[in-house]
């Protein structure tokens, strides 16, 4: 029996791998569906990455090589090329062609499935269904991994980073990016990659616009753009027609859960992803989540963090069991303050039941709020609270309340629905909250 599973090689399987590693769970094994591990990291030939956790500024293989060589120097297993099933109990069901159907027995499961790319089928984009038309990430992996130049003049549907990102590489290769079209009155990524990626190649940006027609036989001949209205209804007469062979689209990720519905996990509507906890444990005791597979981020140096926190939790939850787990209660993972006491099996005896826990709820002007649920009493001084805006704030306060009081506030002078937030809260604060904890947008 395994001390952990980990399902995903990306980054947050990683991360969380090596952590539960130096916790001291001793027999740990990765699943990776693809050949080799990285994850998506490994299309990402741009750069950007690495800022916060290294200091230094890499490009997605490179940060995905860091932490490779740290898990070939444990004794963590790897099996590539594996797809995993369904998982159960303490039980992971996995096919491979090297060794069939497996199943694997584990003491804790660590789900790190990171993200899919939303389709046209999903926006229901109408028109011809001509060749031409890809996703973002999987032009980026026809160009970057396999060689191969996906059209000569583009355009490319919605903002997200993917998108901004190759709308920036597709130029680079000699193509010709027309434009780039947002229905939302705000871009979706960064404001770096509008910078890096938009602005810098003249490449222009449609707010509030989206495609209403697409044109060709066999392959793209053009695209029809209009303005939306406040509804996201076209508007008759302000058609803008492109002649193009490509289109991209940029239309939003979806977190990979097809196995935590299975499992019967709770899936919050807002992320898409688990519920979790503060230790990022999922409504199932034993199993945590971590990375794109509960919320999508911008910065892969978060998701390591976070994953980091579900690795050691994995490892608290096995010592707690009475396991062989050496799991140092003193080691940091991440920020110092932001430490959870991960012993949560041992605790929940010493109470008789389940600890304390407090709803957090997405207030005006949140989108949704990561963790869903929070024990104050396995907080040592901190809790990092991610949320999204819904639109795009200056000079604005961040207030935490409950049952109607003001327990903290944190100054922004600028926030945007295409970057994550986060705020920290003290465990002395949180003790104050009553059931509920409300995080909101209030208008300076």
């Amino acid at each position: 029996m395994y001390d952990c599973v980990v399902i995903g090689g990306g980054p947050a399987g990683l991360a969380a791998a090596c952590e539960a590693y130096e916790r001291g769970l001793s027999k740990i094994l990765i699943i990776e569906r693809d050949k080799e591990l990285g994850g998506i990291l490994g299309q990402c030939i741009h750069n950007g990455f690495g800022l916060h956790y290294f200091k230094e500024e890499l490009t997605g293989p490179e940060y995905a090589e860091r932490f490779i060589e740290m898990l070939n120097s444990t004794g963590v297993e790897v099996a590539a090329d594996t797809m995993v099933l369904k998982i159960g109990g303490n039980t992971v069901h996995a096919v491979s062609k090297k060794d069939g159907y497996r199943i694997i027995e584990t003491k804790t499961i660590i789900l790190a499935m990171g993200c899919r790319e939303r389709t046209r089928g999903a926006i229901s984009v109408p028109g011809s269904r001509p060749s031409g038309i890809f996703t973002a990430g999987a032009a980026q992996r026809y160009v970057n991994i396999e060689g191969y130049m996906v059209g000569k003049k583009v355009v490319i549907l919605g903002s997200g980073d993917i998108g901004l990102i190759m709308a920036r590489r597709m130029t680079l290769e000699g193509a010709e990016v027309l434009a780039c079209i947002e229905i939302l009155p705000y871009p979706g990524g960064l404001n770096r990659n509008i910078v890096q990626c938009l602005n810098d190649y003249n490449i222009p940006l449609y707010l509030s616009h989206t495609i209403i027609d697409i044109i060709g036989s066999k392959r793209v001949e053009r695209v029809i753009a209009a303005k939306v209205d406040e509804k996201r209804n076209p508007v008759p007469g302000t058609e803008i027609e492109f002649e193009c062979d490509t289109l991209l689209l940029s239309v939003g990720l979806i977190p990979e859960n097809e196995l935590s519905r299975g499992a019967g996990i709770e899936i919050d509507s807002r992320t898409g992803g688990p519920v979790v906890y503060e230790n990022m444990e999922t409504s199932v005791q034993g199993v945590f989540a971590c990375g794109n597979a509960v919320h999508v981020h911008d910065l892969v140096d978060f998701v390591t963090v976070e994953s980091q926190r579900a690795g050691a939790a994995a490892a608290g939850f096995v010592d707690g069991q009475g396991g062989d787990s050496k799991a140092a209660s003193d080691k940091k993972s991440g920020d110092a303050g932001q430490e959870a006491d991960h012993s949560i099996n041992s605790q929940r005896a010493e109470t008789g039941g389940e600890l304390r826990s407090l709803n957090v709820i997405n207030g005006n002007g949140i989108t949704y709020t990561v963790p869903q649920k929070i024990r104050a009493d396995n907080i040592k001084k901190t809790v990092d609270i991610f949320f999204r805006v819904n639109k795009i704030y200056k000079k604005i306060n961040i207030i935490a309340e409950s049952t109607g009081v003001k327990i903290a506030k944190y100054k922004r002078e600028h926030a945007a629905p295409g970057e994550m937030e986060k705020i920290s809260l003290p465990k002395k604060l949180l003790e104050k909250a009553e059931n509920e904890l409300i995080i909101k947008v209030e208008v300076v």
